[in-house]
């Protein structure tokens, strides 16, 4: 990866990422451990996470360990961090775990509206309470890094659940940079435009005729797609020791992506209703091809 840091930057760190085994999370994990972290990983497809753990360990100077985590069960949250305390407490952590698809609101189901909220919303505020409460109590400092979208500033339809989620985390990070800063705790957040990872991109443009706004990177200022690099510099930035004034800040990672242009899914309203079905069935096949490979 091209990085501004020196390799051993992160060395002693000891980072906890939610929803690290794949995607934007799995990029993450590289870019700490190359950096010389020790990096956990966490997320319920257990198999999913000791593959990348392993891939990632093989290559850098730093150590990636997975742990099966429900991030909507706090019980669950509690016994992970127990695991990781054993060794020593973490050093930082990023609310990176996540769920979303487009749908019209209007056909949107409570189950639909759950499965977004109780993951991005609960089930980090869920790890930010338990990692904190364990800071407080023992004195230590800490890092905290919520990986959000641009739409915290503008809403988006479409993808309403995971707009008003990530709205949520944005102002966790505000509240308890002012709440948890008089312990040395600071939280941050990253707010990326479209940096397309396998899996996700697939739910966000299920058919070509949903490929709109926030997934183009001909609406994007610097015409390009973020790069995987650019993301890990700022990350580990954020997560380094030299910045600690830092606190309360979401820092757009977007190539001027929501300055210049609609950044999120209102185009999708010209779409008719058979091509929403088409969107839906093609989204359906997506998820039983990703459940197949689960249990394999």
């Amino acid at each position: 990866m091209l990085s501004p840091f020196r390799s051993d930057v992160l060395a002693g760190k000891r980072i906890l990422v939610s929803g690290g085994g794949t995607g934007l999370g799995r990029e993450i994990t590289k870019g700490f451990a190359a950096h010389g972290a020790t990096v956990y990983i966490c997320g319920r497809r257990e198999a999913v996470l000791e593959e990348t753990a392993a891939e990632i360990s093989t290559s850098s100077s730093g150590k990636v360990i997975g742990i099966g985590c429900n991030l909507r069960d706090p019980d669950s949250i509690a016994a992970m961090t127990d695991k990781i305390w054993a060794d020593g407490p973490l050093t930082g952590l990023v609310n990176n775990a996540a769920a979303n698809f487009i749908a019209p609101t209007k056909d949107l189901t409570p189950r639909g509206y759950e499965a977004i909220r109780s993951t991005v919303m609960d089930g980090n505020f869920f790890a930010t309470l338990d990692v904190g409460k364990r800071w407080i109590a023992e004195g230590t400092r800490g890092s905290i890094v919520s990986n959000l979208v641009t739409w915290v500033w503008t809403g988006s339809a479409f993808v309403v659940p995971s707009a008003m989620a990530k709205t949520a985390l944005h102002a966790m990070t505000m509240s308890l940079a002012v709440e948890w800063g008089p312990y040395g705790i600071r939280l941050n957040a990253v707010a990326p435009g479209p940096f397309p990872t396998e899996g996700a991109w697939e739910k966000l443009n299920p058919i070509p005729e949903a490929s709109v706004g926030a997934t183009q990177s001909d609406d994007v200022p610097l015409r390009r797609y973020g790069e995987m690099h650019e993301l890990q510099n700022l990350m580990i930035f954020l997560m380094a020791d030299g910045c600690d004034y830092i606190t309360g800040q979401t820092i757009g990672i977007d190539g001027g992506h929501h300055l210049a242009a609609p950044s999120t899914f209102a185009g999708l309203s010209h779409l008719s209703d058979e091509q929403w079905a088409r969107a839906k069935e093609s989204m359906k096949a997506s998820a039983a091809k990703e459940k197949a490979q689960r249990t394999v």
